[in-house]
């Protein structure tokens, strides 16, 4: 393991967006297996820090490719696209006109079939949106257009986390 290398190559995978859970999941365990500082405890603290040191580093690294979002981003940022979601929000109109509808159908929002809805939609708007990234990164390798792609996914996990907060309110 070379900790120079990216999240890609320190799992054996292809840089791409597409990329099977399970794949992930699996190569994360052997990695684990083979760097767990307790194998290390023989060839003294030195060696067990180094081991404990690749631990960190493969838990950061699934944690980005396990996450779709996470993964776009990081894909973006390897290829000169860095997402800069803290000072670039520039959207779409036709995006910020139906972040603008969702909101306004949130506040409103007075019975649980109404949140599933708006839910549905938003899952629906994240569906397409990852399959937009998909076909951005991995077929057209416009990592600018993916960024783009990136912070409105941002922007939906973060209002799909509202809509659970207003759910727990109605539950209330």
């Amino acid at each position: 393991m070379n900790l120079q290398s990216d999240d890609f190559e320190l799992f054996g995978l292809a840089p791409r967006f597409e990329q099977e859970r399970s794949a992930i999941d699996a190569r994360w365990k052997e990695l684990q297996r083979e760097a767990h500082p307790d194998k290390f405890a023989a060839q003294g603290a030195s060696a067990q820090r180094i081991a404990l040191q690749w631990s960190v580093r493969i838990n950061e690294a699934y944690q980005r490719l396990k996450d779709p979002i996470r993964r776009a981003a990081y894909l973006c940022e390897l290829h000169g696209a860095p997402i800069r979601s803290e000072n670039n929000t520039a959207m779409p109109a036709v995006f910020l006109m139906q972040q603008m509808e969702w909101r306004e159908a949130l506040e409103e929002a007075r019975a649980e079939s109404e949140l599933d809805a708006l839910d549905d939609a938003v899952a629906q708007a994240r569906r397409a949106a990852l399959l937009q990234c998909e076909q951005l990164i991995d077929r057209q390798q416009d990592y600018a257009g993916a960024a783009r792609e990136v912070r409105a996914l941002m922007f939906i996990a973060r209002f799909a986390d509202d809509i659970e907060r207003r759910r727990e309110q109605l539950g209330q």
